[in-house]
């Protein structure tokens, strides 16, 4: 199940299912070909299901070991919802099987996992952006309620004007009126935009760099193997590991090989000094003779 061929053939399945979804949403196209796109999107979806059922039964419960393992079981169970009242929209989520790429391919895997690993430092930028967020839509609310309600009436109001300045869309639309009302208002604009669209958002784009760059740096795990490296029976009851056990059993490594050098190294100097504590009892009996 995790040999290169069979990847290959699972991939090539989510693209068609991928393409089919696409079709479905053509009036034309199902009016002319229903039927058959209805029957491929049917037998791609029991692809997935023989899939995830083969290697439930190849690893047991260590299938659920893997988070990507658990991504695919949730996306095609969504798919396998049946269609009935109030579950027509869990129905229409079978559009995510097209995420399962995302598991097939390693180079997504490292992206995804860079974006999970900048977690931790986008909430603390998002904190600081919700911080000057707060505090510049409590000041707009209390300079531009009384001559711009539409915009800044009320503290919700305020918080969604902004939040359109910070994105540069259309934002003259609300800073031009405002300065005809204030002059001065660009000095309370200029610097939102400066620390909200600028700085704020680019520490976010710089967080998630630098957690790519980290992972680029790690040992990167390969999906499955050559159809000719066939796994022991030891290998085989190991479950996948990632990026951090890697590293971890190679450390491993690397502590027995220095303790093998280290005990090489003993032995030849014990070796040493007993052949130079024989020289100097034959050189102490000669000089006695």
């Amino acid at each position: 199940m995790e040999s290169a061929p069979v990847q290959r053939i699972v991939i090539t399945v989510i693209l068609l299912n991928a393409v089919v979804l696409g079709m479905e949403t053509s009036p034309a196209l199902m009016e002319a070909a229903g039927p058959a796109l209805i029957s491929i999107d049917t037998a791609c979806l029991a692809v997935f299901v023989v899939e995830i059922g083969l290697k439930l039964t190849a690893f047991g419960w260590r299938f659920f070991r893997d988070p990507w393992n658990v991504f695919d079981f949730v996306v095609v169970g969504i798919a396998l919802v049946p269609a009935g009242a109030g579950l027509e929209v869990l129905r229409t989520l079978r559009v995510l099987r097209v995420l399962r790429l995302i598991s097939s391919l390693p180079q997504l895997r490292k992206v995804v996992s860079a974006l999970l690993h900048a977690i931790p430092g986008i909430l603390s930028t998002g904190a600081l952006l919700a911080l000057i967020f707060y505090v510049a839509a409590v000041m707009a609310t209390t300079f531009f309620r009384e001559t711009l309600p539409e915009f800044f009436g009320s503290f919700g109001a305020s918080l969604f004007s902004l939040f359109q300045i910070a994105t540069l869309s259309s934002w003259e639309t609300i800073v031009r009126p405002a300065m005809d009302e204030h002059s001065w208002a660009w000095a309370f604009f200029i610097p939102f935009i400066i620390l909200a669209a600028f700085t704020a958002l680019n520490l976010i784009i710089a967080v998630i760099v630098d957690a790519m760059n980290t992972l680029h740096d790690m040992p990167s795990v390969q999906k499955g193997s050559a159809p000719d490296d066939a796994p022991s029976p030891e290998e085989a009851e190991v479950p996948p590991q990632d990026d951090h056990q890697l590293l971890y059993e190679e450390l491993k490594e690397l502590r027995a090989d220095v303790a093998r050098l280290s005990a090489q190294l003993k032995s030849s100097a014990q070796l040493r000094s007993s052949a130079q504590l024989r020289s100097s009892e034959v050189r102490g009996s000669d000089q006695f003779r």
